[in-house]
């Protein structure tokens, strides 16, 4: 089963995105901020990433910029969303896959995942 990893600080964003995400047949592990994600993508490296930009400890900027300065885990497909620093990411197009500011519909999202990552239908 295709693992993605939500990145945010904002719990209840976060378990919304999961709970999404779980219902299309990915499985899910979220973490609270940049410095946390690093250590699990780095522990067990999921297919895709969804960060949120502001994040306590080590900003979604920070955190894409780490992964792509690890060689083990360049190649990671990285998505942000933002709430205000949507401008900021675009200006980094190598860091990240597709930047979506906040709110964003859910569709949207779902299919962005799926040009990177295939779910695995329930069964």
């Amino acid at each position: 089963m295709a693992l993605v990893l939500v990145v945010d600080d904002e719990f209840l964003l976060a378990t919304m995105l999961a709970d999404i995400l779980e219902d299309e047949g990915y499985e899910v592990e979220t973490a609270s901020n940049g410095q946390l994600a690093l250590a699990a993508v780095r522990q067990r490296k999921p297919d895709l990433v969804i960060t949120d930009f502001m994040m306590p400890t080590m900003t979604g900027l920070e955190f894409a910029e780490a992964v792509r300065a690890d060689e083990a885990l360049s190649d990671l497909p990285i998505i942000l969303v933002s709430g205000a620093q949507g401008a900021i990411a675009r200006e980094h197009p190598q860091l990240f896959q597709a930047v979506f500011d906040k709110p964003y519909a859910n569709r949207n999202i779902i299919e962005e995942v799926e040009r990177h990552v295939k779910p695995t239908p329930a069964g």
